[in-house]
């Protein structure tokens, strides 16, 4: 019994050590082919070479494409929210995120690039196919046939370019006209325009860009990002020579002036020591309809110096001349006998300062006064011609019809009826 049982315990492992071989080798075959498998896809994926790299970028860096391919390639990108890769293998960053660059050569060898962008999440830059610059400053400006553009890197967020709607206009004296402008990328943080002249004696151009021909020849105006100073977009100006206001019909009547039957108080036309008319009653009355006006808008306006007499004008200009000099107060005050207060139709509104300006009251008072016969007698971009500086408070009285023809025709008292506001000495 003892001799049978150990014959079958050899015969059994016989059989086992038998069907372990093909076994084995069946697992080995297996490896083998995995190893050659997982050659053979990465021959696939990157090439002859086999190189891949890693790269760390920051929104809005551009960087080069560096590889070891030797003729000439392309790339194909995985996403192109993430980075974007130009025809001069030139790299931008534009959003956090992750892609691949695959660039492949004319023989056939890859090299494959796997990005990853880091910044902050809620700046991202334009997509493909935005004409804008994303990393560089673009200053932009044109007359009728040059075109120069510069560079300059710059941080993300920046304005990085100007586009207007038109970049040369001819313009009579007293026509207006003002550029759409769209500043580049979209989502600039502040797109805060500053307008300029390079002569304001032929066009003048207020905050908001609108261009108004003064006098005849050339000039440029300029609109530039306060964001990005080295942005900017000109306009060729050209006035022509011809189209100047002809002085009105000028009568003197016991000593002042009056220009085509308006009354005129400048620093060229003065009034008589004792003319002393008082406050105009109907303009007076014209200022208490516009008061309830405003008033039903949610607004106050008073008047906070109306009609002065001689002697108060001298006063109130000798104590500006003591303070800050005859040249400095000769800008904001006008000499006795030369002020349009000592009119009676003239006021200032709630607070003759710098402060009155872009108040509600302010830009009420700009856009409606016309409506009750009066005009901004001192409007901005306009000293040159007016002689004073810009008093957004000072209102003047001409009755309903003549304001409104100059409210509408943009000009100012001076250039309406083509007179000069300039003193003598």
């Amino acid at each position: 019994m003892a001799k049978n049982t150990k014959k079958k315990g050899s015969a059994s492992g016989a059989k086992q050590s038998t069907m372990g071989a093909p076994m084995l080798l069946l697992v080995l075959l297996c490896l083998a082919g995995l190893v050659l498998g997982v050659w053979l896809i990465s021959t696939n994926s990157t090439g002859t070479s086999g190189n891949s790299h890693e790269i760390a970028m920051q929104v809005g860096q551009s960087r080069t494409l560096e590889t070891t391919l030797t003729a000439p390639f392309t790339c194909s990108v995985s996403n192109d929210k993430i980075i974007r890769i130009d025809e001069n293998h030139l790299m931008t960053a534009l959003s956090p995120g992750t892609a691949v660059i695959v660039a492949e050569s004319t023989s056939g060898s890859r090299e494959t690039f796997y990005i990853t962008v880091s910044g902050d999440p809620n700046v991202t830059l334009p997509p493909p196919g935005d004409t804008t610059t994303t990393t560089t400053s673009t200053t932009t400006f044109s007359s009728d046939a040059t075109t120069t553009t510069t560079t300059a890197t710059l941080a993300p967020g920046s304005v990085t370019g100007i586009e207007l709607t038109f970049y040369a206009i001819s313009l009579k004296v007293g026509e207006h006209k003002m550029p759409i402008v769209t500043m580049s990328p979209a989502n600039a943080t502040d797109k805060t325009e500053k307008w300029t002249t390079s002569d304001e004696s032929v066009a003048t151009v207020d905050w908001l860009g609108n261009i108004t021909a003064v006098g005849a020849g050339i000039c440029t105006i300029r609109v530039t990002s306060v964001n990005n100073p080295a942005v900017y977009a000109e306009v060729a100006v050209t006035v022509a020579g011809d189209t100047a206001q002809t002085p009105g019909n000028i009568e003197l009547i016991n000593g002042v002036t009056y220009v085509d039957g308006i009354l005129i108080a400048n620093k060229t036309y003065a009034l008589p020591k004792d003319y002393a008319p008082g406050v105009n009653t109907e303009a007076k009355a014209a200022f208490d309809r516009m008061q309830l006006a405003a008033a039903s808008a949610m607004l106050d306006i008073n008047i906070v110096s109306g009609y002065r007499s001689y002697a108060t004008q001298e006063a109130t200009y000798n104590r500006f001349v003591n303070r800050d000099g005859q040249a400095a107060a000769d800008t904001y005050s006008a000499r006795p006998g030369h002020s349009e207060h000592q009119t009676g139709l003239a006021f200032d509104i709630n607070y003759a300062g710098a402060s009155f300006a872009n108040t509600p009251e302010a830009e009420w008072l700009a856009k409606n006064c016309w409506k009750y016969g009066f005009i901004i007698r001192y409007p901005e971009g306009k000293e040159h011609i007016t002689g004073y500086q810009y008093e957004p408070w000072h209102v003047r009285y001409l009755g309903a019809d003549t304001a409104e023809k100059v409210y509408n025709s943009g000009l100012t008292l001076e250039e309406y009826l083509g007179i000069t506001s300039k003193y003598a000495d």
